[in-house]
């Protein structure tokens, strides 16, 4: 049977032993040299903070084959199957929760290394939908029972890959300066006459120029969760990112957790494009002069570092007439995001009455100025 790290959330509530881990040996992580600049690194640590370099202690091979693993619970005795992909659990016999951790060599994944605690509660999460939902509110269908929507809310630990590198460009413009000349010009005035009238005429000096920029960029996230794509994702954010602790399991003790679906290459590239986009807009505000054209960037990536964080999020996903909906509350910051359903007829009728309206105070303004 594989070894799991269990914590129960019993232990971590409401006594100074909180955060303790039951049934194994947890030690504090101790920073090992960087072989490359002599930085400390803590072993969750895939890259060094300080130069980039890879971890060595990271090179962890995934398994064959997942063993069948049993959780025990502390409190009532039963026993409850667990799956690699989910970390919390809550016993169906007692209410107790628990977190489970598998050691990386067990999954083949990587391990969270940050993790921010949720700081909106439950009942404001359900009280910014009903707020959200009420908005419009004429424009919804008569029969969205949002009472019975609310109940599928749940806050949940998603997984996201957070990025930091160092963009080198070469670039190449031409520069435009703006300056003026006096023009001198005839035109008829209003009775006919001709008259002599000056201008000041903006002209624009063009040269070619070229140069390099460097800047470090970080702090932006990547969804790791392929049912949360990065467009929805960007509608909750920023998350504030200073208050990222050092992953502890009982972080997630009574809450649900996904694991990372969306692998670290395939954030990266996105990652890359957004940081790219910035390089592009950092370099053209960088240029001198007034303003410019035919800007080509050539941008290299280096020192690329990244972290596996799980942020706070309550999900709200329904279905109405077969179409799919969701509704996002950013869990520590309360920012909210989503679509809703709206009713076509009641706008149809919103419009034709505005339409009606409208002729209505037309016919009265004719009648009116007779």
């Amino acid at each position: 049977m594989a070894e799991l790290e269990v914590v129960s959330a019993e232990a971590v509530r409401g006594d100074e032993n909180a955060g303790q881990v039951v049934d194994c040996d947890v030690t504090a992580p101790r920073g090992i040299p960087c072989e490359s600049c002599g930085c400390p690194v803590e072993p969750e640590d895939k890259f060094c903070p300080a130069c980039g370099s890879p971890n060595p202690t990271q090179a962890a091979a995934a398994p064959d084959a997942a063993p069948s693993t049993f959780l025990r619970c502390q409190n009532c005795g039963s026993e409850m199957a667990t799956d690699q992909r989910q970390r919390s659990y809550v016993c169906p016999f007692c209410d107790s929760t628990y977190v489970v951790e598998f050691a990386p060599e067990q999954t083949g994944r990587q391990r969270p290394e940050f993790v921010v605690g949720f700081a909106v509660t439950p009942e404001q999460a359900r009280e910014k939908f009903q707020q959200w939902i009420r908005q419009n509110s004429w424009f919804r269908p008569g029969d969205l029972r949002a009472a019975q929507i609310v109940d599928k809310q749940k806050g949940i630990y998603l997984p996201f890959w957070s990025f930091s590198m160092r963009a080198e460009s070469q670039w190449r413009a031409t520069i435009g300066e703006y300056w003026y000349r006096t023009e001198t010009y005839t035109q008829r005035d209003s009775k006919g006459n001709l008259v002599t009238r000056t201008r000041q005429v903006r002209e624009t000096e063009w040269w070619p120029l070229a140069g390099r920029h460097h800047r470090y960029y970080s702090g932006y996230l990547v969804s790791g969760s392929r049912g949360l794509p990065q467009r929805e994702a960007n509608g909750v954010m920023p998350f504030q990112l200073p208050a990222l602790k050092r992953f502890q399991p009982y972080f997630l003790a009574g809450w649900l957790c996904e694991e990372y679906s969306v692998a670290r290459e395939e954030a990266l590239a996105v990652c890359r494009q957004e940081f790219l986009a910035r390089e592009q807009a950092g370099v053209a505000s960088f240029l001198p002069g007034d303003t410019h054209r035919d800007l080509h960037v050539e941008t290299q990536f280096s020192h690329v570092n990244s972290d596996l964080c799980l942020l706070p999020v309550y999900l709200l996903t329904y279905r109405y007439r077969d179409q799919l909906y969701r509704f996002l509350v950013n869990g520590q910051t309360g920012k909210v995001a989503g679509n809703k359903p709206v009713s076509w007829r009641r706008v149809l009728l919103a419009a034709g009455g505005g339409v009606v309206l409208l002729a209505i105070l037309i016919l009265l303004a004719m009648w009116l100025g007779r």
